[in-house]
């Protein structure tokens, strides 16, 4: 007899410590099977988790500003532009700013109206795309030139970096050579 009584007892207390450990972080001792479940939706809402809920979605990683394209653009520009002749001779530095297409007196570099008229015709010429693995560059070597150019075009940041020791490279320096300076191509 009294093992009959002490069974359900043990379910009832099984039943009650499953209950408690169950419960939620918040120690109200209820919570959902399902997680799309919610017991807290009123009408007219979403069904969208709280904005402290965690979810196991990742959030959306910030996104770059976009680089401009290939055309015409607003011609604003301020850059720090460096070219280095040689590894033996003194690097050559320029500032570039433009209005409209047009060099402001702050600028100091020797071509200052084609390098601004560059940049208004191409927006994208210091922002090329990143090089494909597809594309193979001749093997020739145009000297030992090699340039950076930093700054703003067009509200879109710049850190560019030119050299001349293959063919892609060679290329990409020549669409930028009036940027770049007198001092910007091979002799």
């Amino acid at each position: 007899m009294r093992l009959r009584t002490v069974r359900p007892l043990l379910a009832v207390l099984a039943v009650a410590l499953l209950a408690a450990c169950t419960g939620t972080p918040d120690g109200t001792g209820t919570s959902s099977a399902s997680p799309t479940a919610s017991s807290s939706a009123t009408p007219g809402t979403s069904g969208s988790p709280a904005p402290d809920t965690e979810t196991t979605v990742p959030a959306p990683s910030p996104s770059a500003p976009p680089a401009p394209t290939a055309g015409p653009g607003a011609g604003n520009a301020e850059l720090a532009i460096m070219v280095q002749p040689s590894s033996t001779e003194a690097a050559v530095n320029y500032t570039l700013v433009c209005r409209d297409g047009l060099p402001t007196a702050e600028s100091k570099h020797p071509r200052p109206e084609a390098a601004c008229a560059a940049l208004k015709n191409n927006a994208a010429l210091l922002s090329p795309a990143p090089k494909s693995k597809d594309v193979a560059c001749t093997e020739q070597y145009g000297g030992p030139q090699t340039a950076t150019v930093t700054g703003i075009v067009d509200d879109t940041p710049v850190d560019a970096a030119f050299a001349r020791t293959n063919g892609c490279e060679i290329g990409a320096w020549n669409a930028a050579q009036d940027v770049l300076g007198a001092s910007g191509g091979a002799t």
